[in-house]
């Protein structure tokens, strides 16, 4: 028997997608943040320890970025899935809405990687500490 697919079932993934976004914005300047004041610290400094922190902080902005664009894309499916479910388009629709999906799974996927960078450059962090 195979699956049907309403108009409410891809609307059911607009409030996590816009949670998410918003969660990366976040996260997005938060980093921000911490770049400009490592880019203060290292012009006095040029410690290596902070260089490498910098390295990471770039990773990181990478992935938040490709997070970003993964949940932007996601919506975009997910909204043109419902405009092909309402005139009709069943087959397209089940097909955006797996885009949908695969998206989201993508942009996860990428927020579990900076969320694993996050930690090591915290690590390097306590590192710095504990030199001093």
């Amino acid at each position: 028997m195979p699956y049907e697919i309403t108009l409410t079932t891809p609307a059911l993934f607009f409030p996590a997608i816009s949670l998410l976004l918003v969660a990366y914005t976040n996260r997005f300047v938060a980093l921000s943040k911490r770049i400009r004041t490592l880019h203060a610290l290292y012009l006095q400094l040029e410690d290596a320890m902070v260089a490498e922190q910098i390295a990471v902080l770039r990773r990181r902005v990478f992935l938040i970025r490709n997070m970003q664009l993964c949940g932007v894309a996601a919506l975009f499916c997910c909204v043109l899935c419902i405009t092909l479910l309402f005139v009709g388009a069943l087959l397209a629709g089940k097909i955006i809405f797996g885009l949908t999906l695969a998206l989201m799974l993508a942009s996860l996927a990428l927020a579990f990687q900076e969320i694993l960078i996050s930690v090591h450059a915290l690590n390097l962090e306590l590192r710095l500490m504990e030199k001093k």
